[in-house]
């Protein structure tokens, strides 16, 4: 049997093995893969009888390597025939019955085809090199995909490998044991207080696992993601971990729009337990739990603020520090409403450029209007927003009878149509 050297075959597999983290097999199917399309453009570039290749001719070979003697052979399943039409898939009877008498018509035989070491064995190691490469990605984009799939949403350790562009590209590994796979960390997803150094480490939160054939790194972490302060306080508080104290809502501006301010996080917690304090639960003995969550977020500020079943007191709460003297919910349907603070609470309430009162916004879900009590006028204000209120309603019923005329008008449309709808569930 003829066979082509592939020197340093054992070698190439073994590290191929080792610095991709794929398994020797999955390398042997990789190489196995190229070099048999290494052989179909030998053919058809040697392709002197001008024979019709088509997309499946060459699905009855097969390339096996010898790992041992460093080097692979190619193989052809051939059916056996009276007459040989196309040598590449038969064989006559005659000829197989001279070494085996007892082959009969429409059997099969697997025959060493291997070309002449020569011109083929320089082109299949130039062609075994590029597919390799590319076999390789696929399969490492797989195991990746594999690996990280179930762990979107949750929290990885990572370290700074290097920079490129904008972004940061991290290490970070799924499993005990596992080698690092690389992560991309983008400008937008960056804290403004971390320092990026090389080698330093820290919590990401996995958002993305893309597929395809993207280049660089499949995964794209966050460390301005609200999940990651949620996952902080987790890891932090048994209370959290044990479903006696749970986070309602988290707001989070890690990359606030002006550089005069810090990150900051509002998170609204809630217990069923009476005797749980859920706001002292996250904050720990004089602050020792909250502290290992800013420390982790190098300095953002964050609020912890007592949930309520009560729009107007949870208000309040997510105002928090400023005190607030009352919440008046304007309209319930709009989520509007006026928050009256003393004058010297005003700028607290309001925050650094707006900060808080958009947080707590974001945190509660209602329009904000923070007003100074002194200068507030109940009925003047009330006027005014009935007022408001009443041309909104009436540009609502213009909108109201403009799609009436339109939903009529396309059930007449519609009229003439029948649809049969017995297949829908």
């Amino acid at each position: 049997m003829s066979m082509v050297s592939l020197p340093g075959l054992k070698d190439l597999i073994e590290s191929i093995s080792r610095e991709r983290n794929l398994p020797r097999l999955a390398v042997q199917a990789a190489i196995r893969e190229a070099l048999l399309k290494g052989y179909e453009r030998y053919r058809r570039a040697q392709n002197i009888e001008r024979k019709q290749f088509d997309e499946d001719y060459f699905d009855n070979f097969e390339v096996e390597l010898d790992i041992d003697e460093e080097g692979f052979r190619v193989l052809s399943t051939k059916s056996i025939v009276e007459e040989v039409n196309n040598s590449d898939h038969q064989i006559s009877l005659d000829e197989v019955q001279q070494v085996a008498p007892e082959a009969q018509l429409g059997d099969s035989v697997v025959l060493d085809v291997t070309p002449d070491q020569g011109e083929f064995g320089r082109m299949a190691a130039m062609q075994t090199k590029q597919v390799l490469a590319q076999k390789l990605r696929d399969q490492q984009r797989q195991m990746v995909q594999e690996e990280f799939q179930d762990l979107e949403g949750t929290v990885l350790q990572a370290r700074v490998l290097r920079f490129e562009r904008q972004s940061v590209i991290l290490a970070v590994s799924s499993t005990f044991g596992q080698p690092e796979v690389e992560a991309e960390l983008p400008k937008r997803e960056q804290l403004p207080n971390d320092n990026y150094r090389a080698n330093a480490t820290f919590k990401v939160y996995l958002k993305k696992v893309s597929q395809g054939q993207q280049r660089g790194p499949q995964l794209l972490v966050s460390r301005a993601d609200a999940g990651l302060v949620v996952y902080l306080f987790a890891n932090e508080v048994p209370e959290i971990e044990d479903e006696v104290v749970r986070i309602v809502a988290v707001a989070r501006e890690a990359n606030p729009p002006s550089r005069y301010v810090g990150p900051r996080t509002k998170i609204a917690v809630d217990t069923l337990d009476r005797d749980v304090d859920p706001v002292g639960a996250c904050i720990g003995a004089r602050g020792s739990r909250i502290q290992v969550v800013v420390n982790e977020l190098r300095g953002e500020k964050i609020d912890v603020i007592r949930w309520s079943p009560d729009p107007a007191t949870y208000i309040a709460n997510a105002l928090s520090p400023a005190r607030v003297d009352e919440v008046r919910l304007m309209d319930p349907e709009t989520r509007q409403t006026h928050v009256l603070v003393a004058e010297d609470q005003l700028s607290l309430a309001i925050g650094k450029e707006g900060q808080n009162v958009r947080l707590a916004a974001r945190l509660t879900g209602w329009k904000i209007d923070i007003k100074d009590k002194a200068k507030y006028d109940q009925a003047a204000e009330d006027a005014k927003f009935v007022a408001a209120r009443a041309k909104y309603q009436l540009e609502e019923d213009d909108i109201d009878s403009e799609e009436l005329d339109y939903e009529e008008n396309q059930e007449e449309e519609l009229e003439d149509e029948s649809f049969d709808t017995s297949d829908e569930e």
